[in-house]
């Protein structure tokens, strides 16, 4: 799925579709860009810039969203959009949570498992409308508000417990 195989969108003998590489390498990047040394495990951008709370969580769920753009813009499914959208939910509430979040993210690995979903439809695609503009806006409006309002619930946490430590 992701070990460079690329599929062919369009039929025999066209070009793989640059975007669907672009999604790979989004992808790769936030979830799985680097080994960690002595072992299998492989982690990204994703739970490192998470590490900073409220802003790496908002910075890499706006990065995901391009993913979710890209299944869009090849014609997905809207039921696919919107599975993909859900990934992206959880990956954004579950990953705002300090420091376990970060772990959960370092394994749910969101992007990945959409890139995969995105490329199981692409290589046996069902006869299907082209997702609705309106409903992927919607999903993507969705995902952010949540990562949102987790990003500042936790900034406000944050700010309590600082004035706490200073009044202390």
């Amino acid at each position: 799925m992701l070990d460079g195989a690329d599929f062919e969108i369009g039929g025999a003998g066209r070009a793989p579709d640059p975007r669907l590489r672009e999604a790979r390498l989004v992808a790769r990047w936030l979830d799985a860009a680097f080994r960690i040394p002595g072992t299998d495990l492989r982690i990204g951008l994703d739970p490192i810039i998470g590490l900073f709370p409220g802003v790496g969580d908002v910075a890499t769920s706006v990065a995901a969203a391009y993913v979710l753009l890209v299944a869009w813009r090849l014609g997905a499914p809207t039921v696919l959009v919107a599975r993909m959208g859900m990934n992206l939910a959880v990956d954004a509430v579950v990953g705002a949570v300090p420091l376990l979040g970060d772990l959960f993210d370092a394994g749910f690995k969101a992007n990945l498992r959409n890139v995969r979903l995105l490329e199981t439809w692409l290589a046996a695609p069902a006869p299907t409308r082209r997702a609705s503009g309106l409903v992927v806006a919607g999903v993507l409006a969705a995902a952010l508000a949540v990562t949102a309002a987790v990003a500042f619930a936790a900034f406000r946490v944050a700010a309590w417990a600082y004035g706490e430590l200073r009044a202390g």
